[in-house]
């Protein structure tokens, strides 16, 4: 190789390791001054989550404090656990437009077994207002209902006269027409028979269910039926017996708020906690 061109390579050569020094001293200067500024932005603790082994790894100090100002960097989002969605899924008919009155019945009431007779005879009655109102608005005037009709005491509704039937047609905030007003006294002059016959109510409509729930698990709402064989029959036996407004649509969703039939579908949160509640012994109140 020639005298000129050795010269010229160490003088290339001499020029990139001056060129490297600067670039890096530069840079050792960037990373002391955003390391300093870091610990003012992130906590300590998160400086010391820098881990061991991979600062080890590296030969140099300016590879540590590089290491050092990539691990400051990363910032970890915190995790906030939430609740478990399976929880609190509901049947496909609550959706976010449905009313809160409904959903609390939903949550609370609905598919749960009753085996009061005063409980039973309400729902009984409310079922049958549904040819008129649909649940939601049903639910709304329960209390109202309730009162009205002095909490569902059968004899004592049974006892009705003309003069409390007016009152009661008359009642605005009801919105009940005579021939429901009237059909609720009726049923309840049937009940009180029925009681005397079987003992209550409650013993007259678990007889029928075999003192056992009807538990369905179905997945989809289209295969929940309007209608079933049960209810066809204790449609048919209470017709019978003289009471009105009690078809098979009606005792269906009837079975269904009383818990004498678990239609919650399979994924509802529900689901579970009415089957544990009809598989309890039947009570008799």
């Amino acid at each position: 190789m020639s005298k000129p061109n050795n010269v010229r390579r160490y003088a290339i050569e001499k020029h990139n390791r001056e060129k490297e020094s600067i670039i890096s001293n530069n840079y050792g200067n960037t990373l002391f001054y955003l390391s300093k500024h870091l610990k003012k932005v992130y906590p300590i603790e998160h400086h010391k989550t820098c881990s061991q082994t991979f600062i080890n790894d590296f030969s140099s100090p300016l590879d540590h404090k590089k290491r050092e100002i990539l691990d400051n960097n990363i910032v970890v989002p915190q995790v906030i656990p939430c609740p478990n969605e399976k929880e609190l899924m509901r049947c496909s008919w609550i959706t976010n437009s449905t009313d809160k009155v409904y959903v609390q019945f939903h949550d609370e009431c609905w598919g749960v077994p009753v085996y009061d007779d005063h409980q039973l005879f309400e729902l009984l009655s409310l079922a049958g207002l549904l040819m008129d109102f649909n649940w939601t608005e049903i639910l709304k005037i329960r209390e109202q209902i309730r009162e009205a009709f002095v909490g569902f005491n059968a004899k004592q509704v049974a006892e009705m006269g003309e003069k409390e039937i007016n009152e009661l047609v008359s009642n605005v905030s009801l919105m009940l027409a005579e021939n429901r007003v009237r059909s609720i006294v009726d049923n309840a002059k049937c009940i009180v028979k029925i009681g005397e016959e079987f003992g209550s109510l409650s013993c007259y409509m678990w007889n029928h269910m075999n003192y056992k729930a009807i538990i369905n698990r179905f997945s989809n709402a289209r295969n929940v039926p309007l209608r079933s064989p049960k209810a066809e029959a204790i449609s048919k036996d209470l017709v019978k017996r003289g009471l009105r407004h009690v078809g098979p649509v009606v005792i269906n969703s009837f079975m269904q708020a009383a818990g004498m039939t678990i239609d919650h579908l399979i994924y509802c949160f529900r689901h579970k906690e009415c089957l544990n509640l009809a598989e309890r012994p039947w009570r008799h109140f």
